[in-house]
């Protein structure tokens, strides 16, 4: 992981950084990006800030298919179910796994201050989602109370 990324025109740093597993296998490295240190989960979710998540594959594991099933089930606990209002900027986020995932894929889900969360893959732009309730809910993913992976979500804290 990179100690920088530039969103909107403003220098983000590296927050924290971990590794995503599942049983024995190492499926992605994750950086979560913020302007200035900050450990409070519910401040970063909250926040309309400008502020990233990098996602390096590091599996043959993941799939363009359990990516997205994996993504939706997160999705679904970081709202507590709660996806309706949220559905169609889910449906156009998925798109951004719709291709074959490789080894050495990178996505990047960068949230620009009053713009929306700019989604890309290896550098290319999928989509941009303008939705605050969105941008809650897909940071949710690793930093709810419900995060993908306890650990995961920590290591992004920083803690």
């Amino acid at each position: 992981m990179p100690d920088s990324l530039q969103a909107g025109g403003q220098s983000l740093q590296l927050n924290g950084v971990g590794v995503r597993s599942k049983f024995v296998f190492e499926l992605y490295v994750a950086g979560l990006y913020l302007t200035e240190k900050n450990s409070d989960a519910d401040t970063i979710i909250q926040s309309d800030d400008s502020m990233a998540i990098r996602l390096h594959i590091i599996s043959a594991k993941i799939t363009s298919e359990k990516m997205t099933k994996a993504t939706r089930k997160g999705f679904s606990k970081a709202t507590g179910g709660k996806v309706e209002s949220i559905s169609e900027e889910i449906e156009i986020f998925l798109a951004a796994f719709s291709d074959k995932i490789n080894v050495g894929d990178i996505f990047e889900f960068v949230n620009v201050s009053r713009q929306g969360v700019s989604v890309s893959k290896n550098g290319s732009e999928k989509a941009v989602i303008s939705s605050a309730a969105f941008k809650q809910a897909l940071f949710g993913i690793w930093l709810s109370d419900k995060p993908v992976k306890a650990k995961l979500k920590a290591e992004m804290l920083g803690k």
